[in-house]
């Protein structure tokens, strides 16, 4: 099959990434979707991520973030399948669950089937926060569930394919792969940084709060090696 996959620097099978795995295996990847911060991971919070090749691989890779936030028909023209492999940390506005609910909207209108490759939630232990009010969607928060919303990216893909969630009601083919020995309960070190900001355990644990003052003047550490805790400002 024609293998695309939406994947950035997290996706890794004992320290190789999923996009090198699966060319080792013979698996046709024609092309790489990637979120927010780009492929790599590099890239700062909000600042444009562009189409390009991967000088690695040589793959083509398209950005899912800025005006393009999901796969249109032209992309999805030559895939067979769509695998989802991207570390979360369970807040409703940390876009990769926005880009996943773009790519089932994709795969269900396309009939393509997406496989979602599962990953434990570092915030998975608790449920908190307002749930949206659909006139506030956005991509910062597309779905109505509270902010820190208890689910691993499988479980989420789930909920927004069986409650009818997708444009026009749509349901996707979609296939979870689950993390195996996980329960919510289930201490996680997160050993890759999901995103620049989000460096260690600390901050992903206070992410879901100190990141709503950022609609402020309040400095949340961004510049610092404290990002995402410490809160202050400058008066």
């Amino acid at each position: 099959k024609r293998v695309a996959v939406v994947a950035n620097h997290t996706a890794v099978i004992n320290g190789v990434h999923l996009v090198d795995t699966l060319m080792q295996c013979d698996v046709k990847v024609v092309k790489v979707f990637a979120p927010e911060h780009g492929f790599r991971g590099a890239v700062p919070a909000g600042e444009k991520v562009d189409h390009e090749v991967d000088k690695k691989t040589g793959v083509k890779i398209v950005s899912l973030y800025g005006q393009h936030v999901a796969p249109d028909s032209l992309d999805l023209l030559d895939v067979d399948a769509v695998l989802f492999d991207i570390q979360d940390v369970g807040a409703r506005f940390y876009t990769y669950s926005s880009t996943l609910h773009y790519v089932l909207e994709a795969c269900a209108e396309n009939k393509v089937p997406l496989l979602v490759l599962d990953r434990p939630n570092p915030n998975g232990h608790y449920v908190d926060g307002p749930v949206l009010e659909k006139a506030q969607a956005s991509f910062v928060g597309l779905n109505p569930i509270p902010v820190v919303h208890g689910c691993t990216l499988g479980e989420l893909a789930r909920m927004i394919n069986g409650e009818g969630w997708l444009a026009n009601g749509a349901k996707a083919s979609l296939n979870v792969i689950p993390v195996a020995n996980y329960t919510h309960a289930s201490p996680v070190h997160v050993t890759i940084a999901p995103s620049p900001n989000l460096p260690n355990d600390q901050s992903i644990a206070l992410y879901p709060s100190l990141c709503l003052f950022e609609g402020t003047n309040v400095s949340i550490g961004r510049g610092t090696d404290l990002q995402f805790q410490v809160a202050g400002t400058n008066i």
